[in-house]
C-alpha cells in the first residue's frame, strides 16, 4: 500500500550532479545559527503525488501516440526529456514511437530523498510491481511532477515489500554517513571508468555476472565485428544522478550513461560494410540515407546497488537509442 512519506532532505540527494561538492560539506547556517531551511526542512511525498504522477503517465502515451512533442517535453524532464526531444522528432519521420505498458501497483520507495519541499527540484522513486516490476523516478518541474526516468526494468527478482519498508527506518543514517553520500556520487564516474578499461586498472568493484559486465564485453568486442569497418566507442556522464539511502551504508542510485559509437568505412572502401543502424532508424534521425560515416548514440538508464565496501550492483537496467547523426567524431 502507498504510504505518506516523511523525511528530512538527504545530503545523499544528489541534485548537483557528480563533482564539486563535499560529501561532507556542512549546510550553510542562517543568521541565528542554525542550518539552513533547504538542509532541515521536511520533504513531504503524498499518495496524492504518486496518483498525480501516474495519471501524467496517461498523458504522456497519449502524447508520443499523437507525436506531440511540445506535450511530451512538457511531460517530461532529467534523462526521458533528453530522450523525448530527438525521439520524437525521429517518431514524426516514421520511426515508430516507444511502446507504453501500463504499470500498476506502484510502490514508494523510502526515504523520500528530495532536495527540499519549496517546489520544483523534489523527486520520489517509485516501484511498480506489474505487470513486471520495474522503477520510475518523478522530478517537479515547471509546478508538476514529470516523468524524470522509466520505465526501468528490474533486473532479476523485485525487493520484497518487507524490504521496501525495511529502507524507510535506515535511510536516514545512511545518509548521514558522508562516505555513503560519496560513494553514491561517483557512482556513475565509476561506471564510466569499468566500461573504458577493459582490464580493470582502476579497480573498480561491480557483482559478478552483473548486466555491465555483459554491456562492456559487448562494448570491447565491437569493433572487430564491425570490420572492415572502423568503429569506436565512448562512454559518458549524462546528466545528474539522484540517489536514496539504504540500510548498513549502501545507496540506490538512479544515473545514466551515454554510449557514443562512430563507424566510418575501412580503407578500400566507400561505404559501411557492417552498418550498425537500420535504414529505417537512420532514416528517421537524419531525414536521409546512410552517409560515409554515423555516429549513434544511446542511454543507458541505470538504478545501481553500492554498498559500504564500494561494490556496486545492477538493480534495473534499460537501454534506448537516443540518436543518429551523419558523419564520425573521431
Amino acid at each position: 500500500m502507498l504510504r505518506r512519506i516523511t523525511a528530512a532532505a538527504l545530503g545523499l540527494a544528489l541534485l548537483s550532479g557528480c563533482g564539486g561538492e563535499n560529501a561532507s560539506a556542512t549546510p550553510a547556517a542562517s543568521g541565528d545559527g542554525r542550518p539552513a531551511p533547504s538542509a532541515t526542512a521536511a520533504a513531504t511525498v503524498t499518495q496524492a503525488d504518486v496518483d498525480a504522477a501516474f495519471d501524467g503517465l496517461k498523458t504522456l502515451e497519449n502524447a508520443w501516440k499523437q507525436r506531440d512533442c511540445a506535450a511530451i517535453a512538457m511531460l517530461t524532464t532529467w534523462v526521458e526529456g533528453t530522450l523525448g526531444d530527438r525521439i520524437c522528432a525521429a517518431a514524426r519521420d516514421g520511426r515508430p514511437a516507444p511502446g507504453f505498458t501500463r504499470y500498476t501497483d506502484p510502490e514508494l520507495v523510502p526515504p523520500a530523498a528530495e532536495l527540499d519541499d519549496s517546489g520544483d527540484g523534489r523527486w520520489f522513486a517509485v516501484l511498480a510491481r506489474h505487470p513486471s516490476p520495474a522503477y520510475f523516478v518523478f522530478v517537479r518541474a515547471g509546478g508538476r511532477w514529470r516523468l524524470g526516468a522509466g520505465p526501468i526494468p528490474v533486473v532479476g527478482d523485485a525487493p520484497a515489500p518487507d524490504d521496501v519498508e525495511a529502507g524507510a527506518g535506515s535511510g536516514g543514517d545512511a545518509a548521514a554517513d558522508s562516505g555513503a553520500a560519496l560513494r553514491a556520487r561517483l557512482v556513475p564516474t565509476r561506471h564510466v571508468a569499468f566500461l573504458t578499461d577493459p582490464a580493470n586498472v582502476g579497480g573498480v568493484k561491480i557483482a559478478a555476472h552483473d548486466p555491465v559486465r555483459a554491456l562492456m564485453s559487448e562494448l570491447v568486442r565491437a569493433p572487430a565485428r564491425a570490420r572492415p569497418d572502423r568503429l569506436s566507442v565512448d562512454v559518458q556522464l549524462e546528466g545528474e544522478p539522484r540517489a536514496i539511502a539504504l540500510p548498513d551504508g549502501a545507496a540506490l542510485v538512479f544515473h545514466a550513461l551515454r554510449v557514443v559509437t562512430s563507424q566510418r568505412p575501412g580503407q578500400g572502401h566507400s561505404t559501411l560494410t557492417h552498418p550498425r543502424y537500420g535504414a529505417a532508424d537512420v532514416r528517421a534521425f537524419t531525414g536521409g540515407s546512410a552517409a560515409a560515416g554515423m555516429t549513434g548514440s544511446e542511454l543507458v538508464l541505470l538504478a545501481t546497488k553500492v554498498t559500504a565496501g564500494n561494490v556496486m550492483s545492477t538493480v534495473a537496467i534499460r537501454r534506448s537509442l537516443a540518436d543518429i547523426t551523419p558523419g564520425t567524431s573521431g
